[in-house]
């Protein structure tokens, strides 16, 4: 039967019936506006050009898809995409903070090669872990080490904190920069507002899970594991709901693809200290079903997960095929009481649809009329 309904209207059913994916929606409602102007012009009264167009549809589509995806994930979930070429923004609760867990090492690392393209320090300099320097958490050096004494490259501890999230490295590397203050000041230099980084990882762990640190020069890795042991599911869960309010290390979704978009732009470092950011993020080995989970084999991502407790975040730059560009990208959630997996398949779900939408509906180019 032929309907008399807007192709679509017809077509918005069927994706909301289920019969149709995203990305074929997307590549029929482009034919049908082939179609349309086809028919328009053998037509002897011109029909006058629809207020709404196509593409203003499909950005409907994808919204309502970010949105039941983000249901999916269970507590609140942030996202901001931005094409980079095009400017093309794609948002969800883009101007909320939340809390950044591991994702911060993307603004640490920013820092940090600051001052190596300043010559405050070089990426070859040797470091000596202390005993104190061992802390608990996501990595690999607290697990295979039990002593001091141990050196390392500034460089080896980049890639621990970037390819494998390593708290450690994380920790030596943030001293090494500065401080939490000299990076959210970098943050704040380069026009990045809504964005703070204010304790070593070693904090926010203590925090998150409701035990008090001693003194720095009483740590060791043994007593990290009796303060966590002493700790009750009730207490931890008390005090994971008080982190998640706390403004301290938190970005806006907005405010993290900012910085994303910067970087790729070669704004805010040197063409050297980008690529090598770049590169060690396209090799992150962590949160491989989140952005990337669901996106084609062989996609380029540059990117950092985040996870702590009810966090589940992933940040980064996506490659599009066929010189289609880049999309700039973070998905943050909190509050959640769901199991990491469902978060993790809301994040790879949002990505790909966002993924999709900005493949099949690029930005139209400018006119040469004038």
């Amino acid at each position: 039967m032929i309907s008399d309904q807007p192709v679509e209207k017809v077509f918005s059913s069927k994706y909301k019936e289920g019969l149709i994916t995203m990305s074929s929606l997307l590549r029929i409602l482009s034919l049908g506006l082939v179609l349309s102007l086809s028919t328009a012009a053998f037509a002897q009264t011109p029909a006058k050009p629809e207020k709404t167009p196509i593409a203003d549809v499909s950005l409907q589509l994808l919204e309502r898809e970010i949105s039941r995806a983000a249901k999916l994930a269970g507590g609140t979930v942030g996202v901001s995409a931005i094409h980079i070429e095009s400017g093309r923004k794609i948002a969800l609760n883009p101007s909320e903070r939340f809390p950044m867990a591991s994702a911060y090492k993307v603004p640490i690392a920013v820092q940090l090669l600051t001052r190596v393209d300043r010559g405050e320090i070089t990426l070859d300099q040797m470091v000596e872990l202390r005993l104190t320097d061992l802390h608990p958490g996501s990595g690999m050096l607290t697990p295979l080490l039990n002593k001091p004494g141990v050196v390392i490259s500034a460089r080896n501890l980049l890639e621990l904190m970037l390819l494998v999230s390593d708290n450690s490295a994380t920790d030596v590397l943030l001293r090494l920069a500065g401080g939490p203050e000299a990076v959210t000041a970098r943050m704040r230099a380069i026009g990045i507002r809504d964005m703070d980084i204010n304790r070593p990882t070693v904090n926010l762990l203590a925090d998150s899970a409701g035990y008090i640190l001693p003194p720095e020069t009483e740590w060791t890795p043994e007593l990290f594991k009796k303060l966590y042991q002493a700790t009750t599911f009730e207490s931890r869960k008390v005090a994971a709901s008080k982190f998640e309010t706390d403004p301290r290390d938190t970005s806006t979704p907005e405010a993290m693809v900012t910085l994303l978009e910067r970087i790729y732009r070669g704004d805010v470092l040197k063409p050297e200290s980008r690529a090598l950011l770049l590169d060690m993020m396209e090799r992150c080995q962590t949160g491989e079903a989140r952005l990337k989970g669901i996106l084609p084999p062989g996609t380029v991502v540059a990117h950092k997960t985040g996870t702590l407790s009810s966090i589940t975040n992933d940040v980064g730059i996506i490659t599009l095929p066929d010189d289609s560009g880049h999309i700039a990208i973070a998905i943050f959630g909190k509050s959640s009481e769901k199991e990491t997996p469902e978060r993790e398949r809301a994040i790879a779900h949002i990505a790909r649809s966002i993924y999709d939408f900005l493949l099949f509906q690029p930005p139209t180019p400018p006119s040469d009329k004038r």
